[in-house]
């Protein structure tokens, strides 16, 4: 108090204040006492899913206009509807989402990055609450005019401190800590821009989501309309498959019995086998090297490749953040027989592969679950989706759009000890029906993300 009563003179006179001093050394040697270190990526992660929530009340009071919406129904009707050409439409669409949805998650990032580092500095100015007092008190004497007070806005407060930086008659111990606190309210001010230039790109990124998310929809149910399937005979087949999946007690079971009683996927398995013999022929007559190929036919119903020949190849099936890998511990006290993908609401779950599907429906607690036969004696299994949209005996092309992933995580034995609210899809691969490591089928850009990388 007497620092703000006092002259100029008498605060140029007093000894700097511990605070001030301390030496780094000092500062950072914890005492015994001192609370134990936060772990900045836990930080960073809460921060992230606190960022999330706030963006998905935002998002939620977002529409689509009529007026899009009209011109998407528009250019969907004036498509030349051919399997081929509503196929192709269906993975550019989906490309393009899943684009969009990492365009968002980079969003969340970057935002919660900034939240972080506001927090740090509004830290910092409550540490050095004692020493900005006698700071701001030794300008409020040294300017002509006193500062407003710093709660009223950093950019008036900045200015204030920049005029007094510029008397050049200020100690240098206060003025030290006056361009320090110069620099970190100019820093505060950036972060400030940048989460507000953020949102905005945040919500034409959402804007153009909801429309391809509306363009998917349209394209989805022009393709449901052109099916060749029988309606009558996919509902009996669909009744059967859930009787299947009430009575076995795992994947392993569920497939075979699948594969031995479903038509629609022993003919799939029939095609499978067929092909992969052609391919396995073609591959040694020609010493084929998968990756050197023209781009495949988007109509062929079987697959491209042999699924051994796509190590290194294949894309994730959606957008998002490997919270567990093949290995880990699974919170039950056993291994992950597969992987978790952390995902943002709603996101598109495409096709890895050239496959066929021989399961799609509910399965136990893994949820919404889609099986696809990639042939070569490998299954890949999809779960903890929300909404599926194949059917099973279907054929379906790498990238092709096979469900989407609900609001929030599904509650199931897959996803036990995971601390997300964020709705995360289970991976599995199996081969000859024993689980196997996914990881050297991800193309590098996946390959490297884990849960921790943030």
């Amino acid at each position: 108090m007497a620092l703000l009563l006092g002259g100029a003179s008498s605060v140029a006179q007093q000894p700097p204040t511990p605070a001030a001093t301390t030496s780094p050394a000092t500062a950072s040697s914890p005492g015994p006492d001192a609370p134990a270190a936060v772990d900045p990526t836990d930080t960073l992660q809460k921060k992230r899913e606190e960022v999330a929530r706030e963006l998905k009340q935002l998002s939620d009071t977002m529409e689509l206009s009529a007026t899009k919406s009209a011109e998407l129904e528009q250019k969907i009707a004036a498509l030349d509807k051919t399997s081929e050409t509503l196929r192709t439409a269906l993975i550019e669409s989906a490309a393009r989402r899943k684009e969009l949805e990492r365009q968002v998650a980079e969003s969340e990032e970057k935002l919660a990055g900034y939240r972080v580092r506001e927090d740090e500095i509004r830290l910092s100015f409550r540490e050095r609450r004692a020493v900005l007092a006698e700071v701001l008190a030794a300008l409020q004497r040294m300017g002509r005019n006193p500062p407003p007070a710093l709660l009223v806005t950093p950019e008036d407060a900045l200015s204030s401190v920049r005029t007094a930086i510029l008397l050049g008659a200020v100690v240098p111990g206060i003025r030290q800590e006056t361009e320090r606190l110069a620099g970190d309210l100019q820093e505060l001010v950036n972060l400030r821009k940048s989460v507000d230039e953020e949102k905005t790109a945040y919500l034409a990124t959402m804007t153009n989501r909801q429309e391809e998310e509306r363009r998917m929809d349209l394209l989805l149910a022009e393709n449901d309309r052109l099916a060749k399937i029988n309606a009558a005979e996919l509902e009996r087949q669909r009744r059967r498959s859930e009787e299947l999946a009430a009575k076995a007690t795992g994947l392993e079971g569920l497939i075979t019995s699948l594969e031995s009683e479903i038509a629609s996927v022993r003919d799939a398995m029939r095609k499978a086998r067929d092909e992969e013999e052609r391919l396995r022929t073609e591959a040694e007559t020609q010493g084929r090297d998968s990756g050197q190929q023209t781009l495949p036919d988007k109509n062929r119903i079987t697959p491209a490749y042999l699924f051994s020949e796509l190590q290194g190849k294949l894309e994730l099936p959606a957008t998002g953040e490997v919270l567990r890998r093949f290995g880990d511990p699974d919170g039950t006290g056993h291994e992950a027989r597969g992987m978790v993908v952390a995902s943002m609401p709603g996101a598109v779950v495409t096709a890895p592969a050239d496959a066929w599907v021989v399961f799609a429906g509910e399965f136990r607690s893994y949820g919404q679950m889609v099986i696809l036969n990639a042939g070569d004696g490998y299954h890949i299994v999809l779960s903890g989706m929300d909404r599926v949209n194949t059917r099973q005996g279907s054929f379906v092309l790498s990238g092709e759009p096979l469900a989407t992933m609900g609001e929030k995580r599904v509650a199931s034995a897959t996803a036990l000890a995971l601390e997300t609210d964020r709705p995360t899809l289970y991976i599995e691969f199996r081969k000859d029906g024993v689980p196997v490591d996914s990881r050297p089928w991800w193309a590098e850009k996946d390959a490297g993300k884990a849960g921790n990388d943030t």
